[in-house]
């Protein structure tokens, strides 16, 4: 870091805000496989959350839209699920498709089929259960370790 104000490029938690947090943690969790101690804090008001265990110490959280809305103090807003999208890389074109046929399994949206890119990849979409976009592709310029 450079100054006492300057921000590390990294970020440790992404939180998805959910409409039904057992829903979106079997989505998670059973379908599609991700590593959890399961939905903790529920002996709180507005602390019901479960985290995922990704690469490299970073998680995954879901949390109640309702219970974030109360922590962050603002409004509850009517989801969209064009404000972000979550890319998951891979590391050949058979993977993308193979994520896509977990996804789907799990009871994702597929909203776009898995396809050459205009940029020289491999990609496709679907949307979890709360309709948040997830982008699985393969790009041979940016493959992950």
């Amino acid at each position: 870091m450079n100054n006492w104000y300057d921000m590390e490029a990294r970020f440790t938690v992404l939180t998805l805000g959910v409409d039904d947090l057992e829903k979106s943690f079997k989505f998670y969790s059973d379908g599609l496989g991700l590593p959890s101690q399961g939905i903790i804090g529920k002996e709180f008001e507005h602390g019901a959350v479960a985290f995922f265990d990704l690469k490299h110490g970073m998680k995954l959280a879901i949390w109640s839209r309702k219970d974030l809305a109360w922590d962050a103090n603002v409004n509850k807003a009517d989801p969209s699920p064009t404000e972000f999208s979550i890319g998951y890389n891979v590391r050949g074109k058979h993977e993308v498709d193979d994520v896509m046929a977990l996804a789907k399994k799990a009871g994702a949206n597929i909203t776009k089929t898995a396809q050459e890119t205009f940029w020289g990849g491999y990609a496709g979409y679907f949307q979890d259960p709360d309709g948040h976009l997830w982008e699985v592709l393969w790009n041979p310029k940016l493959l992950p370790e």
